[in-house]
């Protein structure tokens, strides 16, 4: 019997020492298994966060992207339209549309875009009721600069001699300016509903009567041209009537009942606060308009070399590629500040982060994707608007140029929208004008005249010292940002600009 349990004792004994032996592997099993169930866990809960904003993202972004090919396709066809009355009168309306309106376009637009840091914030605070009432202060904003504009209109003639454009087309181009001065004064009420509706997520009524309006944009220039032949007036005249029936389509969505709880009808309180409103609207349009402008600067640049019209030709072909690919990223630029406003407005500084992060990662890779194309394709895109050898082999040789924009393209507009959305537009003015105009533009002429490699070497120049940089410098402001610290700046900002009480109606 003793034998026995000593058997048993020393059974008992050696179960207990092998347990003390395997219990560090066992406690080591357990963890590692918790840590592993912990890591699928974040795993999912980070790939639902992603999900989740991407869904916002794009639920602004798509409509946008819609939308701006749709305005971007109505001055398409109505030059392709001009092609077909003339020399002449293609030159003038593209001069007219591309050069006079086109750098109020840029000013104004870029005005508009207080719209997204202010509504962008306040929708994100839930000071629903002050939308209405900025977007009302930055109709009388844009409407007062558009009368400030007019002399470019009215004098247009002699201001394009002076630059050196022949007499017949700066005075046919004069010609056609004055009567798209209707159109000029539509972008004062356009570009801020646009950026109301955009706030509150509302973007798919955007972008269907963007492209209702394309359709009846086209049937008018046909009528106006070819009907009732009224040339490149009739033109002008199907894009002023297109641009008001942007405005009048996107009013009455507000106006009867599409937002109830952000348009309450005309108010007083539009009055109060325009020397604000001014100043930041005026950081926001130098900011956006420089980027707008330096590319341009880029054509006229190229025109001053010696036997420019073929580099001249290849340079439009990939303009054009880059304008109809550009309005992929200006279209995460407008989702960007509506995401990055509306996280900070509501003090959530990591969900600002996490927005931007997103953002700036899907603009991206879309970048990369035209950037492989451009390169696959690099000698017969071109086919698309040219049969000219010599075009067809410059184009060719800017391909490379073309990828690179395309791609820089992809990343700082996003950027320029995280700056809408945070209020650093004066900021990002500064860093405009020291990249553009101190370091790109120069770099360009050094490379193009000095080193006499022409228009490559001015593009390239204009891009490594210009785009490359200024995208290099938001990045670095971007991943250094304290966004707690923005979101506490962005509730004071809400309350700067707004007034708790219900404002006074007028209508």
């Amino acid at each position: 019997m003793e034998n026995n349990n000593n058997n048993n004792n020393n059974k008992n004994n050696k179960r207990e020492n092998n347990q003390e032996l395997h219990q560090p592997l066992i406690n080591h099993a357990i963890i590692t298994s918790q840590s592993y169930l912990e890591d699928v866990q974040g795993t999912k809960l980070l790939r639902k966060q992603i999900w989740d904003e991407s869904k916002k993202l794009w639920h602004v972004a798509g409509p946008a992207i819609l939308s701006r090919i749709a305005s971007f396709s109505m001055n398409v066809v109505t030059t392709a339209f001009a092609g077909h009355l003339g020399d002449i009168e293609l030159a003038a309306l593209s001069i007219a549309n591309t050069v006079i309106v086109g750098f109020n376009f840029g000013l104004l637009l870029g005005m508009a875009s207080a719209l997204e840091t202010l509504c962008g914030q306040a929708f994100g605070a839930k000071k629903l009721h002050m939308l209405g009432v900025y977007m009302q202060r930055s109709w009388i904003v844009l409407f007062l600069c558009c009368f400030l504009l007019l002399p470019l209109y009215v004098w247009s003639t002699p201001i394009l001699k002076l630059v050196g454009e022949p007499d017949d087309v700066a005075e046919m181009s004069g010609y056609v300016a004055i009567w798209m001065i209707p159109l000029h004064f539509s972008f004062a009420f356009v570009f801020p509903i646009q950026r109301f509706l955009q706030s509150q997520l509302k973007t798919g009524i955007i972008a269907w009567i963007s492209m209702a309006v394309f359709v009846i944009h086209v049937f008018l220039s046909w009528l106006l041209v070819y009907v009732i032949p009224m040339g490149v007036v009739g033109l002008c005249i199907a894009l002023n009537v297109s641009w008001w029936l942007l405005f009048f389509g996107e009013f009455a969505y507000v106006a009867w009942g599409g937002c109830p709880d952000t348009w309450s009808g005309f108010s007083l309180q539009a009055f109060s606060g325009l020397w604000e409103f001014v100043k930041l609207s005026a950081a926001s349009g130098v900011m956006l308009c420089l980027e707008n402008w330096y590319y341009r600067i880029l054509v006229l640049m190229v025109g001053g070399l010696q036997n420019a019209a073929i580099a001249v030709d290849a340079l439009s072909v990939c303009m054009t590629i880059n304008g109809w690919e550009m309005m992929i990223p200006l279209a995460f630029f407008a989702a960007t500040g509506v995401r990055v406003a509306n996280e900070l407005g509501a003090g959530n500084g990591k969900g600002a982060k996490f927005a931007t992060t997103v953002a700036v990662t899907t603009s991206t890779i879309i970048g990369l994707i035209f950037c492989a194309l451009i390169m696959i394709l690099h000698n017969k895109f071109a086919v698309i608007f040219s049969d000219s050898v010599p075009v067809l082999q410059e184009v060719d040789k800017l391909s490379w140029l073309l990828a690179v924009t395309i791609l820089l393209n992809s990343v700082q507009p996003v950027l320029s929208g995280v700056a809408i959305g945070s209020g650093w537009q004066a900021y990002v003015a500064y860093i405009n004008i020291a990249c553009y105009y101190v370091v790109g533009l120069p770099l360009g002429i050094l490379m193009g005249w000095v080193f006499d490699s022409g228009v490559t070497g001015i593009w390239s120049g204009m891009i490594f010292g210009g785009t490359a940089l200024q995208t290099i410098v938001l990045a670095i402001i971007t991943v250094r940002c304290d966004w707690d610290k923005e979101a506490e700046k962005a509730v004071l900002h809400v309350q700067k600009f707004s007034n708790p009480s219900k404002p006074d109606q007028l209508a």
